[in-house]
């Protein structure tokens, strides 16, 4: 058996079997390096895997430690639990419940209009479904609501966070495609690809994140004008609505004002996804004090917060990356383009069995983690096949955004059967959730159907910087391909000498008559003699280029 089959069989083999491994509860971060090492002893045994390829491990991981991009992760982080703390969502819940609950239905939009707001400015999925779980659940189970409508409309509005940016999963998505993006270009061809930036992906994201909102909260208009017995009105008394107006200006337009800090600055060019986080981050801290609810015991408690939480996300990147360069060094990279290369549709065919193994990994596994995994296997493969990153990496940010919702092992599930006590059953929960994954799949064919929702606003704000055109390599033909460093890349001519701006230094010496005129030309050229006078044997020979130079090298 050729040593190329058995190194794309056991790198199939590696990820069915790290996949098995993590379902059944291994750490997930120690998993993944873990598998990639064994594999990685493995593949050496049976000599298709060098071990010198894990030397490259040091210079990832400060790549890691040094990536600017990836240092918004804490900032975004220490600004939704700082916000949380400093219970804006608290007083957002309690007006807006107020604002529409008179209105069938009402109640349930203003559930996803706080989640809404709440993912633009904190992007904290788990803290966002414990507070509103704590406060909304109540309330509508006591107004007469189907407790499956509740608890759906509660998860799904939770989850908001991981689309609609700041996201700390864009982040890291931006991240993992940019090197996708550039991997695949370059090996079309495309020697410079153009870049695809965090802020790219946050424009790309925030279209569809709107379009998600208005699919739930249709949702609940449907069941209002077909089902109104499940989400009944609520009764307010003069004394509630008294001065109602002024509370929801209160409650609203302190968070409004730091999703326009914090988004504006990045979608107007004004800051990176880095500098806006650090924006948001004093602007929670300015908040939470404007409320009176800052003290040294919330903000130890936000930094703790936010150093586990961050640490999580890091040390799984790390085993990540150990994961991704073995499967890449096992040839396993070249299994999956194959696969998908030959899936009946072409791209088409290629994207739904991506989108669809990342959907039922959803169903065991949490979002950083099939990101992780599945991003720098596939994306690579589906660039190559002409698929624009930008699209690629929000149609994966809204189907990742599904593994918080699908049961059994969906975490906002989990949190909202933390909180829901006696109120709901698990089966509730997971009845409820249902049509909201439906209407993430249709979420999803939108996008596909309407790809403009995700790549018009960026290409509005930041131009026309993505996209795959490729560069071909070209053919042995004596043509040296255009650039000032083209030269370097293409076959060398022998007849003549053309082009970039220091092709005279690479080209092959010229033996003929035609010689180009560079600066240093005589510096570099053959070792023929200039002659002074014509040589008996033919005719007189042209005159040599001379240079302020050239005497030294005689």
């Amino acid at each position: 058996m050729e040593s190329v089959v058995i190194g794309e069989i056991i790198a199939g083999s590696m990820f069915l079997v790290t996949l098995f491994a993590v379902m059944i509860g291994y750490p997930v971060a120690f998993t993944l390096a873990g598998m990639g090492l064994i594999f990685a002893f493995i593949g050496n045994q049976f000599g298709v895997f060098d071990f010198t390829l894990l030397i490259g491990l040091g210079s990832r991981y400060f790549g890691v430690m040094t990536n600017e991009v990836l240092v918004a992760v804490p900032l975004f982080v220490f600004m939704g639990v700082m916000l949380e703390r400093s219970k804006i969502a608290e007083r957002l819940l309690t007006t807006m419940g107020q604002l529409f609950g008179s209105l069938r239905g009402g109640l349930g939009i203003s559930v996803v209009i706080v989640g809404t707001l709440l993912a633009a400015s904190t992007g904290i999925v788990g803290a966002t479904v414990v507070t509103m779980g704590l406060l909304s659940l109540p309330a509508m189970v006591r107004a007469g609501y189907d407790p499956k409508l509740a608890t759906g409309i509660i998860c799904a509005s939770g989850t908001l966070g991981q689309i609609i940016p700041p996201s700390a999963v864009l982040i890291f998505m931006g991240d993992l495609l940019a090197g996708a993006n550039q991997q695949a270009q370059l090996s079309m061809g495309n020697f410079t690809p153009q870049p695809l930036s965090v802020g790219q992906l946050f424009a790309g994201a925030l279209l569809p994140g709107l379009c998600l909102v208005g699919l739930y909260t249709s949702w609940v208009v449907l069941k209002a004008v077909f089902d109104p017995l499940s989400c009944p009105p609520i009764h307010m008394t003069a004394a509630e609505k008294r001065g109602l107006f002024g509370r929801v200006m209160v409650a609203l337009v302190p968070p409004l004002l730091l999703i326009v800090a914090v988004l504006g600055s990045i979608l107007s060019g004004l800051a990176t996804a880095t500098e806006s986080a650090s924006v948001g981050a004093v602007g929670a801290t300015v908040l939470a004090m404007l409320s009176g609810r800052f003290s040294l015991r919330v903000l130890n408690d936000v930094m703790r917060s936010t150093m586990l939480i961050s640490s999580m996300v890091f040390v799984i990147l790390i085993g990540a990356s150990v994961f991704s360069l073995v499967f890449r060094g096992l040839g396993g990279e070249h299994l999956v383009e194959d696969i998908l290369s030959a899936m009946p549709g072409g791209q088409l065919g290629a994207v739904i069995v991506v989108m669809a193994i990342m959907f039922v990994l959803g169903f065991f596994l949490d979002t950083f983690e099939i990101m992780f995994i599945m991003v720098p296997i596939a994306a690579p493969v589906l660039i190559r096949l002409g698929i624009d990153p930008l699209w690629l990496g929000v149609a994966m940010g809204v189907n990742l955004q599904t593994s918080f919702i699908t049961p059994p092992f969906g975490f906002s599930l989990f949190y909202l059967r933390g909180v829901a006590g006696s109120l709901v059953s698990t089966l509730d929960i997971y009845r409820g959730i249902i049509p909201f994954v439906g209407l993430q799949l249709v979420g999803i064919v939108l996008l596909w159907v309407f790809p403009q929702l995700a790549t018009w606003l960026p290409e509005q704000i930041f131009g026309k910087t993505t996209g795959n055109t490729v560069i071909e390599a070209p053919a042995h033909t004596g043509q040296v391909p255009s650039g000032d460093f083209g030269d370097l890349f293409g076959a060398p001519d022998t007849d003549s000498q053309t082009g970039g701006d220091f092709g005279d230094l690479f080209g092959v010496p010229d033996t003929g008559n035609n010689r180009s005129g560079g600066d240093f030309d005589d510096l570099f050229g053959g070792s023929q003699p200039i002659p002074t006078e014509a040589t008996p044997s033919g005719p007189e020979s042209p005159e040599q280029p001379q240079s302020d130079f050239g005497d030294l090298f005689n």
